[in-house]
């Protein structure tokens, strides 16, 4: 029981890193009606940017703090994004209003491939590390009710606590500020939400740069814990399954879709992989994505997309 809840919370804590990445998808769809292929380019390009510059500014101040340098990085990073964002919609997304889907997502595709290459260009191509201080060292909880306890990495859970603390601000934010209710308006009918002064370019900024800090969090917690290198890219699409399994439209889908394929690998990795061989993490979430495919496409919290247009 100890191994299998073991697996269970390992699960659990890759799913809600699964989930913030997917989050960037759903916010900017909802309230653009756009499919974010670069959401994969723009984890990079800020993990990117907070690594370097938590570099450079001990060397620019003097000051060696790691908490500072950190700090002061997560807030120039976030400010580069916020600068991303406008640009994003200043220079594609306001030019493309009213076109074909396929249209939108070729441009996030070109989004994507540039930001790959600014990223390139402005902070190196090496492999950066990100250190904020996340214990590497696993813990065991649970002695009372198992012998020799549960093991659990530190690392997934201080990670998993910043991305379930992130997921409450923003729904505090969605709930509880003008901002966010709006942001919803949007979301539910553009046309609605113009005709009653809602100014859809604003709009649009705002929950790209929204998109664009989960993910400046979302790159900082996997740099921390697998270093940043391009391959971080790669992190949307384990994202991908997780938006076509909870919805498209729904961020409690995003959240939910993230944990139960992150249960699911770790599970079917470890009681179903010895009897095939093993690399069923690899293909799972996509496996089971293909499934919702044929017969939900909506997925579980979603709309039918038709219902949009």
């Amino acid at each position: 029981m100890a191994f299998f809840l073991e697996t269970l919370f390992g699960g659990l804590m890759v799913g809600m890193l699964y989930s913030l990445v997917a989050l960037g998808f759903v916010l900017i769809f909802k309230a653009s009606g756009v499919f974010n292929f670069a959401q994969g380019a723009m984890v990079l390009f800020a993990a990117l940017a907070m690594a370097r510059f938590a570099e450079w500014i001990p060397m620019w101040t003097g000051i060696e703090s790691r908490w500072f340098a950190n700090g002061a990085a997560f807030v120039v990073a976030g400010l580069v994004m916020f600068a991303v964002a406008w640009l994003i919609e200043r220079l594609v997304l306001r030019h493309l209003v009213n076109q074909e889907g396929a249209t939108l997502l070729m441009a996030t595709l070109g989004i994507a491939y540039f930001l790959d290459g600014a990223g390139q260009t402005l902070f190196g191509s090496n492999i950066y590390k990100i250190d904020i201080g996340m214990p590497k060292d696993p813990i065991f909880l649970l002695g009372s009710l198992f012998e020799g306890g549960i093991l659990i990495n530190k690392e997934d859970l201080y990670a998993a606590a910043i991305a379930a603390a992130l997921v409450a601000l923003l729904s505090l934010f969605f709930q509880k500020t003008g901002t966010g209710r709006a942001l919803r308006a949007v979301a539910d009918d553009h046309q609605a939400a113009q005709s009653i002064g809602i100014p859809l370019t604003r709009i649009w900024v705002i929950v790209w740069c929204v998109a664009g800090v989960v993910a400046l969090v979302a790159g900082m917690i996997w740099g921390s814990k697998l270093g940043v290198q391009f391959s971080l890219t790669t992190v949307a699409l384990r994202a991908l399954p997780v938006v076509i399994l909870g919805g498209l439209t729904s961020v409690p889908g995003a959240i939910i879709g993230g944990l139960i394929i992150g249960v699911g690998e770790k599970l079917s990795e470890v009681y179903l992989g010895p009897y095939v061989g093993g690399g069923i993490e690899i293909w799972f979430a996509y496996v089971l994505a293909l499934v919702f495919l044929l017969f939900r496409p909506q997925g579980l919290f979603g709309e039918k997309i038709i219902d949009r247009v």
